[in-house]
C-alpha cells in the first residue's frame, strides 16, 4: 500500500510556507486593501483581477471562478500534480524532511513522482556540468568562451555538457537509484530496440527550469559537423515538461518582469545569456516553439493587469504605462506574424508590444559579441511599437513613389488600421498611414472606415487564415482536392518526406530551407521534420538495425516508424495528426520503378517554385531602386542568375 506523509510534516511545511510568496512566483501580485493582494487568477482569463490572497490566513480565492484553497491546494491546480507532490515540492523549498507511514511515497496515477523526475534532472544538470570541465568538454568551453560567455556566466545558467556515449548518463541515473521507468518518463533517455540510451550525446546543454526554478527539461545544441543530429535539440514532452508552457530564462527573470513590468522575448538560449548579462534582465526565449497563447497567459500573470485603457502610452521614463513586452528578431514576415498572432485576440496587449529589430540581422548574443553590453541595451531601447512595426513592414514591399503602389500600400494597410480597436489609438494611425503613404488623410481615413465596415478577415490574420482554419480542423484536406499548384508540390514535398525519406535523402531535400514552404501549416510541419534530425535521422536508425543483425527491408521498415514517430514528437499537438495523416496519404505515384523519378521532379518544382518568388521579389526591389543607386548593378546581377537557375529547372523538367 501507498504510504502516506506523516501529518506533523505537513502541518511543518505549512507552517514554513508562506502562501503570498508561492502565488508569487507564479501571478503578480498587487496590494488589494488591508492584509490582502491581488492579481490576474491564472486559472481563468480574466483582464480584471479578481484573484486574491489573504496571507494571514494563508489562503486564496478568486471571486471570478470561484477557486480557492491554501498553499497545497494552488500548487496542486497551477501544476497539475498531486497533493503529495504539492507537499513534497513546498517541503524542499522550505527545507522540511518528510517522513511517510504505511510504506513508500506516494505515486501519481500517471507514472513516476513529479518529484522523482525533477530530481533526475539535478542529477543529470550536476552530471554535465562536471563533463563540461573535463578533457571532452573542451569544445564546448571554446564555443562559450568564444560567444563571450566566462566561467562565471556557466555558472549562472548551469551550463554543461553531454558526453559522446551512448550510456554514460543511463549509469550516473540507476547509481543514484533511479528505475528504468522513472528515467524513461523523464525524457532524459530515448528507448530503442534494445533498451534506453542517453538522449543527448556531444552537446552543449542548457537546463531548461520552471517558474519556481525546478530542472524540468533540457536544450541541447550540437557542437561537432560530424553529428548529424538537428543543431539544437530540446526535451521531449513529458509529465514535468510541456513546451508551450515554458519560456527559457524566467526563473532567473520572473522578479525583474514583475518589477520593472517589462518582458522581452528573445530567441535562443545564448541570446537570454546574453540580454540577461548585458543588464536586461527580464529577458526570456521559448524552447523549440513559437510565442503561443499559452506563453501570453505566463506573461499577462508576471506582467499583471494587461488592460489598463491607458495601456501603450509612454511615461517619461520611455516605459509603456501598465507593461511592455518586446520581441527582438529580424524584420521578416515569419517573426511579424509570430508577435501578431499571439496577441492578436488581446489588443491591450498588442498595444503594449513593441519590436526591437538589430542591424544587419543579428541576433542579441552576436550584437554583444560586436558591440558589448551597451549594444545590446541600446536595441532594446530602439523598440517600436507593434502596431506600427507591422503596418510599416506591410508597406515596405510596395513602391510608394508611383501612384499604383501608393493605391495598393493603402489597400494592404487600411485593414489593418481598422482593425485596431481602440478608437483613438486608430485615428493616430491613420494619421501616421497616410504620411507614410503620402497621401491625403482625407483619402486614407475613408479607406480605413470603410474596411471597418467591411472586415474580409478577423485583424492582422489574414496571412494566418489558413493556419487558423487548419488548426480548428487539426487535418488538411485531401491531396487530390488541391487546385493551388505551389500548395499542392508543397504538400506533395512533405509526404515524400515522410514516407520516403531514402528516396528524399538521394534527392537532396534535406538541404530545403524552411522558407521553402510557403503556407504556415507547411512551415511547421517542415519545421518539426528538420528538429527531428531530417532523413538523416532515417538513414542513421536503418544502419544501426543493420548493424544489429536487421535485413535491409525489415530495417527500413522499423526504421520508417520510427522516423515518423521522432518527427511526431517534435510537433505540437496541432500539427502531430497533421503528420499522421501526411505518413499515410496516398501518393500520386506509387509504382517502384517510377519513384526515383517523381521524388526528383517534385524536389526540383519546388526549387522552381522558390527561386520564381526570389525573381518576383528581386524585380519589385530594383523597380524601387534608381539605377544610379551603387547596389542597382549587384541587384541585376543577381536577377539575372535567378533567371538562368529557373531555365535549368525548366529544362530539367522538360
Amino acid at each position: 500500500m501507498a504510504g502516506l506523509i506523516r501529518r506533523e510534516d505537513i502541518d511543518e511545511v505549512r507552517a514554513r510556507t508562506r502562501i503570498e510568496d508561492v502565488v508569487a512566483g507564479y501571478v503578480a501580485l498587487r496590494p488589494g486593501g488591508v492584509d490582502s493582494q491581488q492579481g490576474l487568477c491564472p486559472f481563468h482569463d480574466e483582464k480584471t483581477p479578481s484573484f486574491h490572497v489573504r496571507p494571514s490566513v494563508g489562503r486564496w480565492h478568486c471571486f471570478g471562478c470561484g477557486e480557492g484553497g491554501d498553499a497545497f491546494s494552488f500548487v496542486e491546480k497551477i501544476e497539475h500534480i498531486t497533493f503529495v507532490e504539492a507537499v513534497e515540492l513546498l517541503a524542499r523549498k522550505a527545507n522540511v524532511e518528510l517522513h511517510y507511514e504505511g510504506g513508500n511515497r506516494e505515486k501519481g496515477p500517471a507514472g513516476p513522482a513529479r518529484s522523482r523526475l525533477i530530481d533526475a534532472h539535478r542529477v543529470a544538470v550536476d552530471y554535465y556540468i562536471k563533463a563540461l570541465h573535463s578533457p571532452e568538454g573542451e569544445a564546448g568551453r571554446k564555443m562559450l568562451d568564444a560567444r563571450g560567455f566566462d566561467a562565471e556566466a556557466l555558472r549562472t545558467y548551469s551550463i554543461g555538457y553531454s558526453p559522446n556515449t551512448w550510456d554514460s548518463l543511463l549509469k550516473e541515473l540507476r547509481t543514484h537509484g533511479f528505475s528504468e521507468k522513472e528515467i524513461a518518463a523523464s525524457g532524459l533517455a530515448t528507448q530503442g530496440n534494445r533498451g534506453l540510451y542517453d538522449r543527448f550525446r556531444g552537446r552543449l546543454m542548457w537546463p531548461i527550469y520552471s517558474i519556481t526554478g525546478d530542472p524540468i527539461g533540457f536544450g541541447a545544441r550540437k557542437l561537432s559537423d560530424d553529428d548529424n543530429g538537428p543543431k539544437y535539440l530540446n526535451t521531449p514532452e513529458t509529465p514535468i515538461y510541456k513546451k508551450s508552457q515554458v519560456l527559457y530564462g524566467l526563473n532567473l527573470a520572473r522578479k525583474a518582469i514583475a518589477t520593472e513590468r517589462q518582458v522581452v522575448v528573445v530567441e535562443g538560449y545564448t541570446d537570454v545569456m546574453a540580454a540577461q548579462l548585458a543588464g536586461i534582465p527580464c529577458a526570456v526565449a521559448t524552447c523549440g516553439t513559437a510565442f503561443g497563447s499559452d506563453h501570453v497567459k505566463i506573461v499577462r500573470r508576471l506582467l499583471g493587469d494587461g488592460a489598463n485603457p491607458a495601456a501603450g502610452l509612454m511615461l517619461s521614463s520611455g516605459r509603456a504605462y501598465g507593461g511592455e513586452v518586446i520581441f527582438t528578431f529580424d524584420g521578416d514576415s515569419a517573426g511579424q506574424k509570430a508577435a501578431l498572432k499571439a496577441f492578436q485576440e488581446d489588443q491591450s496587449f498588442a498595444a503594449q508590444t513593441f519590436v526591437a529589430v538589430a542591424q544587419e540581422g543579428m541576433d542579441p548574443c552576436e550584437v554583444r559579441m560586436a558591440y558589448g553590453d551597451e549594444g545590446v541595451r541600446e536595441i532594446i531601447a530602439g523598440r517600436r511599437p507593434l502596431f506600427e512595426f507591422a503596418i510599416t513592414s506591410t508597406l515596405k514591399g510596395m513602391p510608394l513613389n508611383t501612384a499604383e503602389g501608393r493605391t495598393a500600400g493603402l489597400r494592404a494597410a487600411a485593414p489593418m488600421v481598422a482593425s485596431i480597436r481602440d478608437r483613438v489609438l486608430r485615428g493616430e494611425y491613420t494619421r501616421q498611414l497616410a504620411g507614410w503613404l503620402g497621401m491625403d488623410e482625407s483619402t486614407v481615413r475613408a479607406a480605413v472606415s470603410g474596411a471597418a465596415r467591411h472586415p474580409h478577415h478577423p485583424p492582422f490574420a489574414a496571412a494566418d487564415q489558413n493556419e487558423d482554419q487548419a488548426e480548428r480542423r487539426a487535418t488538411l484536406p485531401p491531396l487530390r482536392t488541391l487546385r493551388d499548384p505551389v500548395e499542392r508540390i508543397e504538400r506533395e514535398a512533405l509526404e515524400i518526406l515522410l514516407q520516403l525519406p531514402g528516396f528524399a535523402a538521394r534527392a537532396g531535400m534535406d538541404d530545403l530551407p524552411s522558407q521553402t514552404f510557403t503556407l504556415p501549416m507547411h512551415r511547421r510541419i517542415h519545421e518539426a521534420i528538420r528538429a527531428a534530425g531530417g532523413t538523416r535521422c532515417f538513414t542513421d536508425r536503418v544502419n544501426y538495425l543493420q548493424a544489429r543483425g536487421s535485413e535491409g527491408q525489415t530495417a527500413e521498415r522499423d526504421a520508417a516508424g520510427w522516423y515518423v514517430e521522432q518527427v511526431t514528437e517534435q510537433a505540437d499537438s496541432v500539427v502531430s495528426p497533421i503528420i499522421t495523416q501526411l505518413a499515410v496519404e496516398d501518393l500520386p505515384e506509387s509504382r517502384p520503378d517510377r519513384l526515383s523519378n517523381y521524388v526528383w521532379s517534385i524536389s526540383v518544382t519546388l526549387i522552381k517554385q522558390g527561386i520564381t518568388r526570389q525573381i518576383a521579389d528581386l524585380r519589385s526591389e530594383l523597380q524601387r531602386t534608381s539605377s544610379e543607386d551603387e547596389h542597382y548593378g549587384e541587384l541585376f546581377a543577381r536577377l539575372i542568375e535567378l533567371e538562368a537557375q529557373r531555365r535549368a529547372c525548366e529544362e530539367q523538367l522538360g
